[in-house]
């Protein structure tokens, strides 16, 4: 079990990256194993903020194009969203004090890691380095 962050969506995406290949490989991958992954509506949201951007992204995409890219994510059958539990202000509480100033990208990086604690995940698939400040986490970098 394990989530992938928003930039492995995004290099996915990406025809144009040198990242691409490994990225969407990967995607598709996981797209057809049986063992469940996981995704959150904000790393979403936030792939759709960023691939429609085109001061963000260098070949950016219409929302229809981008949703279209997510609704083909979402129909994988081993894919589940993670979401609030009734814990999440205790988890979210002792995450915060747990990383010293923590402020701007990191306090949304530690809403992903909040809700994978919730659900007893480990394992993140992401090239985004902020994440390794998170002790209770294995970051797992497909580009290294």
């Amino acid at each position: 079990m394990f989530v992938v962050d928003t930039n492995i969506l995004l290099y996915a995406a990406d025809k144009h990256a040198p990242e691409h290949k490994i990225c969407r490989d990967l995607l598709l991958e996981w797209r057809e194993q049986s063992s469940p992954w996981h995704l959150t509506w904000g790393i979403l949201y936030e792939f759709l903020r960023v691939a429609t951007h085109p001061r963000v992204f260098r070949h950016s995409f219409g929302i229809s194009e981008a949703w279209g890219f997510v609704r083909a994510i979402l129909a994988a059958e081993s894919l589940s969203i993670l979401t609030e539990t009734d814990r999440h202000e205790r988890t979210a509480t002792a995450l915060i004090e747990s990383v010293p100033l923590m402020s701007g990208n990191l306090v949304f990086d530690a809403h992903t890691v909040a809700l994978m604690q919730e659900h007893g995940i480990k394992k993140i698939y992401t090239h985004d380095m902020d994440f390794h400040r998170f002790q209770s986490i294995e970051v797992l970098d497909p580009l290294k």
